[in-house]
């Protein structure tokens, strides 16, 4: 079975070869309601879209209404988010059942314009019966990914009463790879903290890694402290959603963090 068209299509969400990827996060919305900066999803859409940004993160709704809106700027490359998980609620308020559900199959995905999918792959719970569906519905995602030819990234983390620290390499290694076995194209996940420990992340990972940006940073300075580790680590990019639309100055940060994706030097998609 050819896979040339999951390879075109990552290379769209990846960007240009030799340089970062600039991914925005904007799939918030279905979690966490209309947070700020979430206001007119469209025109935030379209604004991206302007800066140049080389793919935007949506759920399946957003992005069949933009798709139906005046087109009227370059588009970059659309990922769809096709799940959803109980994670954030639960770890926040110590109480509920952690459950995960899929949206949408890869092909329904496919139909409605996106150039790649995401899922969620949650491991350090605790909860064995969540984990082994988290890996199972992973797995069944990558086959239907490899079916249709559509990549596949996984935002793979480490959440729970068990991780002291989401962000320790030993966690990252682990489920980093384990998303590598599954079949996984590349990667979303937590920064280490500094690019010394991180770029021992990125060399163990044969499969590119996205650092993603997590809650609003103190600063955007901070922000694109974060921004210029990962670059330094040799990340594949950055996946940044309210360290963007809730930034000092959207603008200036995209300037900005494009700017340090493109002198430094990441590690080109394999």
């Amino acid at each position: 079975m050819s896979d040339s068209g999951k390879k075109i299509r990552l290379r769209r969400v990846l960007g240009n070869p030799g340089r970062g990827a600039l991914v925005v996060a904007f799939d918030h919305a279905l979690v966490l309601g209309p947070i700020p900066g979430t206001d007119d999803p469209l025109g935030k859409i379209r604004h991206f879209a302007e800066a140049g940004v080389d793919a935007v993160l949506l759920n399946l709704g957003l992005l069949r209404q933009y798709a139906q809106s005046p087109l009227d700027v370059c588009l970059p490359a659309f990922i769809a988010r096709i799940d959803w998980t109980t994670v954030w609620a639960v770890l926040q308020s110590g109480a509920g059942e952690l459950q995960s559900r899929l949206l949408a199959r890869p092909e329904e995905a496919l139909r409605h314009g996106a150039d790649a999918v995401i899922t969620y792959m949650v491991i350090g719970t605790g909860d064995a019966d969540f984990e082994a569906k988290e890996i199972a519905r992973t797995a069944d995602v990558a086959r239907e990914c490899e079916q249709v030819g559509i990549p596949l990234l996984v935002e793979s983390l480490a959440r729970g009463k068990p991780v002291d620290n989401p962000s320790d390499p030993k966690w990252l290694k682990l489920h980093t790879r384990m998303a590598v076995e599954l079949g996984a194209d590349a990667i979303k996940t937590d920064y280490s903290g500094n690019s010394v420990s991180m770029r021992s992340v990125t060399e163990a990972c044969p499969i590119p890694i996205l650092v993603l940006g997590g809650s609003r940073q103190g600063s955007d300075e901070d922000a694109l402290a974060v921004v210029r580790g990962a670059a330094q680590a040799g990340a594949a990019g950055v996946f940044f959603g309210r360290n963007v639309f809730q930034s000092q100055d959207m603008d200036s940060f995209l300037r900005q963090a494009r700017s340090i994706l493109d002198t430094g030097a990441p590690s080109p998609a394999s």
